[in-house]
């Protein structure tokens, strides 16, 4: 047996045993999981994580491996625990697909567990329809989008945001969830790091996983009112770090944070070269001064928008992301290997959407917001009042609060809301929409109040 023979017997052996050891470290993570899950407590211990970090790069020096590849194969162990111990958790969409499986039992249900406003789309959406088919948009198109619509977009961007956009900035996509899930697949790679300051819509984290991305977290609280703590964030970023994301006005507490505190946030990112992923597709929901991460023109930022919210065109399936053309074309490349294209019917009927004013929309979801406020603070839960979107976010006042438990039985009641776990460890926490008529919203918060009653 020659030399390289041996010592490729050898690695064989080593790789072998690793896997051994993998296997009985996952076994041991599923017990931790089910410990977890008994207790009501979050996945992700980030103080637990720490300590692991410092001895692990207390090792690499101690037997000189470079910090890098152990930092990478840490995270991808502590990547898989995490896979091991999610169960599926109930979301603000779980929820919802349980209450569309009533409806079509005959049970009438009052949704407040999804930003889907009622109203229409603007009347320029439905002449776009009837239009689109004579206007011969049906062909197979450039997968960054129609150049006209993009140049309606780059132009609606430096009109709307204050930053000049051309239309290599632009990259339409079918829904801003699909550029989220572009930007973090195209930009991260497995052993990657992503911050998410929580609560946090679940797809930045589920998209994270996905790719085989380590998530930090940066927990924030009602009594913090949602602000994360800068030295936090610092703290949290190391080497691997890559990406953070922002969402204000967020998705579910409403907060739009102070301007000081997000120059802050831009600040670190610039100096540590991160990508700041920022979603801003309740931007047109803001009712108090909120600034755009296009404002600050770093090169690395990645900018979400939809028609969902502000053109109340959810199920159209459109969206757009405004970023340098180099990351626009890393996302376009991956984009065309999944879809070709987004269809051009529906990129031309957003075209038109763009003309319409959508302030009466603005109007109607505050008013709506305020009249669940108003029925709220008569309630007993704890809440901070949104600065924007359409959501409240509280916390129920009461003693071991389950969530699901809860929201499951509010379903049989005949109202819908999204449970707090879905968006990080907030079990005491439920989010309630209002994206329904004032009379609708005040009955549904009249079931709430009637049911929380009844919880020990």
């Amino acid at each position: 047996m020659s030399d390289i023979d041996k010592l490729r017997d050898k690695i064989d052996k080593i790789t072998i045993d690793m896997l051994k050891l993998l296997r009985e470290r996952n076994d041991v993570a599923k017990e931790i999981g089910n410990l977890k899950n008994n207790l009501g407590l979050g996945v992700t211990d980030e103080e637990r994580e720490s300590h692991l970090r410092t001895k692990v790069l207390s090792l690499c020096k101690e037997i000189d491996l470079d910090e890098k590849i152990g930092l990478t194969m840490l995270n991808f162990l502590l990547t898989e625990s995490v896979k091991i111990q999610s169960t599926d958790k109930q979301t603000h969409l779980s929820v919802f697909l349980k209450a569309k499986t009533l409806e079509k039992q005959g049970k009438k249900i009052i949704h407040m567990e999804v930003g889907e406003p009622d109203f229409l789309p603007p009347k320029i959406v439905s002449n776009a329809l009837s239009q689109v088919y004579d206007m011969g948009y049906t062909k197979y198109g450039d997968s960054k989008g129609m150049i006209e619509f993009r140049e309606a977009l780059a132009n609606h961007v430096t009109d709307t945001f204050g930053a000049k956009t051309s239309p290599q900035n632009i990259l339409v996509s079918p829904g801003a969830r699909f550029s989220i899930f572009l930007a973090i697949s195209t930009m991260l790679n497995p052993g990657n790091e992503i911050i998410i300051i929580e609560p946090a819509w679940p797809a930045y984290r589920d998209n994270a996983l996905n790719s085989g991305v380590k998530v930090r977290t940066i927990h924030t609280s009602l009594e913090q009112r949602w602000e994360p703590k800068i030295e936090e964030i610092e703290n949290a970023i190391n080497q691997n770090t890559r990406m953070i994301v922002l969402n204000y006005p967020n998705n579910p507490t409403g907060k739009i944070l102070p301007e000081k505190m997000l120059d802050q946030i831009m600040s670190i990112s610039i100096k540590h070269d991160l990508h700041v992923l920022s979603d801003e597709i309740y931007s047109s929901y803001a009712f108090k001064n909120w600034k755009s991460v296009l404002s600050y023109r770093y090169n690395k930022s990645i900018v979400t928008q939809s028609f969902s919210k502000s053109h109340a065109m959810t199920g159209f399936r459109i969206g757009y992301t405004v970023s340098s053309p180099e990351i626009i074309d890393k996302m376009a490349k991956l984009q065309a290997l999944a879809m070709t294209n987004v269809s051009e019917p529906i990129q031309y009927v957003a075209m038109k959407a763009l003309e319409a004013d959508t302030t009466d929309n603005t109007k109607t979801i505050k008013a709506r917001l305020e009249a669940v406020i108003k029925k709220a603070k008569n309630m007993e839960i704890e809440f901070v009042e949104p600065d924007g979107a359409m959501y409240l976010f509280v916390k129920v006042k009461k003693l071991h609060f389950d969530s699901v438990e809860f929201t499951n039985k509010l379903l049989d009641y005949g109202v819908a809301v999204a449970p707090g776990n879905g968006f990080g460890n907030y079990q005491g926490f439920i989010r309630i929409s209002a994206c329904q008529p004032e009379e609708t919203l005040n009955h549904g918060m009249k079931i709430i109040e009637e049911v929380m009653r009844t919880e020990k």
